[in-house]
């Protein structure tokens, strides 16, 4: 029954380590927090990052290190942003939590609060006061994207770790560990492409991957590229060159509006990725500085919800300047 409930999992649960030892980064943390296990000092801990660097998987791994599974249900308390943690759950069901102990059990409960920059100020304010006070009978581990949402009062009471976001060489083994056990065809210019569209996330690379493979059955980059609807590098060549060398603008127009209609291309994807482009154009810096102000404008238009046919013509002017000085 397990079995078959476990091959049900998204392949990022599925294969989400269970372990200290089975995490595949950041080892100066996980020898610190392994040193605080050992040694019966673990403090309150802060993990901050970006999202897909191990944080909430650490913890998970940490808590099934320090307790058994028959008593881990009584001893952790994980509440996730999808649960209300507004000051009335701080002062209701983690107070409670917190103050109560358990008995014949010797040792701290742990409260796992993820995504906790979603808390109000107010329940920061409330939840301060009760790690302060219960310290004895309680650690917490508080997991966020953004350290500067988190009140200075909770950062200092606690022992503050960085997930950065993870390097090629540290996903590749992780990721070929699930094309083998999951016996998937992988490409080599495939596994680059999800590791460049993931940007140090392995949540993304193991969803990207299973979502590639559920529809194509093989991963290669065209595949990943189509599955996720990010223009491919030949495109984007092909829209710089007609920027720079088409001399129509509406022909231009026309060119770049066809082939976003043809792979159901998003505007705002074309300038992340022309952004990129721009930075290994051999062009004086004045003029380069002066197109990426431009590029950002349009980029802000288009997250104000303006339409994309005007931004695309607004893309075309602001390489007119380029085309006289590009070597």
């Amino acid at each position: 029954m397990d079995a078959n409930v476990k091959s049900n999992l998204p392949w990022v649960e599925k294969y989400r380590p269970a372990k200290l030892n089975d995490l595949i980064s950041h080892e100066e943390i996980i020898g610190t927090i392994n040193k605080f296990i050992k040694e019966e000092q673990l403090p309150h801990l802060l993990f901050y990052g970006p999202p897909g660097t191990g944080k909430t998987s650490t913890i998970l791994a940490c808590a099934r290190q320090l307790y058994k599974p028959q008593s881990f249900g009584s001893m952790v308390l994980e509440l996730n942003a999808s649960d209300d943690r507004g000051i009335n759950i701080v002062r209701g069901q983690i107070l409670d939590f917190a103050s109560t102990r358990t008995i014949f059990k010797g040792g701290y409960k742990l409260i796992i609060l993820d995504e906790a920059d979603a808390m109000t100020n107010d329940a920061q304010n409330a939840l301060r006061r009760i790690i302060e006070k219960y310290t004895e009978n309680v650690r917490f581990c508080i997991i966020c994207n953004y350290l500067s949402k988190i009140i200075p009062a909770i950062q200092s009471r606690c022992t503050r770790f960085r997930f950065a976001p993870l390097s090629p060489d540290q996903i590749l083994p992780r990721l070929e560990h699930v094309i083998e056990a999951e016996g998937i065809d992988v490409t080599d210019d495939g596994k680059k492409a999800l590791m460049t569209l993931a940007g140090g996330d392995m949540r993304k690379v193991l969803n990207v991957l299973q979502s590639t493979w559920m529809a194509y059955k093989k991963v290669t980059e065209v595949n990943v590229y189509n599955c996720v609807g990010h223009p491919l590098k030949e495109d984007i060549n092909n829209i710089i060159f007609w920027l720079l060398n088409e001399e129509s603008f509406k022909a231009c127009y026309e060119k770049i509006q066809q082939l976003k209609t043809q792979k159901g291309l998003a505007l705002e994807d074309i300038l992340t990725e022309i952004h990129l482009v721009v930075n290994r154009l051999e062009i004086p810096p004045r003029v380069s500085s002066q197109l990426l102000i431009n590029l950002a404008s349009i980029e802000e238009r288009l997250s104000d919800g303006c339409v994309e046919k005007p931004q695309i013509t607004a893309l075309i002017a602001a390489f007119s300047k380029v085309r006289s000085v590009v070597v």
